[in-house]
């Protein structure tokens, strides 16, 4: 998660929130499933381009990246990240189209920097 962080971190992005899903699912239902969590990570200036186009665009923030253990692959962390292109759909506005652009790009960053075995973008 270390790794998650700082490569988010370099790209700008904090992380404003963090979602055990697995821990929840157990002391709510008292179901076991893998490692699974849920952090909630926001680029404040990007945040404030896109809810400066349209306010609704609040309703994608912030994105969501998910850690999770691979249930076939012992010691394998999958790493998923939402599209900030899915708020474009919300209104099609160009300022909003440029604003995920960019969150798309920053956030293929971290995904190409967490590929990589020593974690360098």
């Amino acid at each position: 998660m270390d790794r998650t962080r700082r490569a988010l971190s370099d790209q700008g992005f904090g992380v404003l929130t963090e979602i055990d899903i697995r821990a929840t699912l157990k002391s709510k239902l008292g179901t076991d499933m893998e490692d699974y969590l849920i952090l909630g990570a926001c680029n404040p200036k990007l945040a404030h381009r896109a809810l400066d186009a349209d306010r609704r665009v609040g309703v994608f923030l912030p994105c969501n990246v998910v850690l999770r253990s691979d249930p076939e692959n012992d010691g394998v962390v999958i790493v998923d990240i939402a599209d900030p292109q899915m708020m474009v759909q919300l209104a099609d506005q160009p300022a909003l189209h440029a604003v995920a652009e960019e969150a798309a790009a920053r956030l293929h960053a971290v995904a190409d920097a967490l590929s990589r075995p020593d974690g360098t973008g």
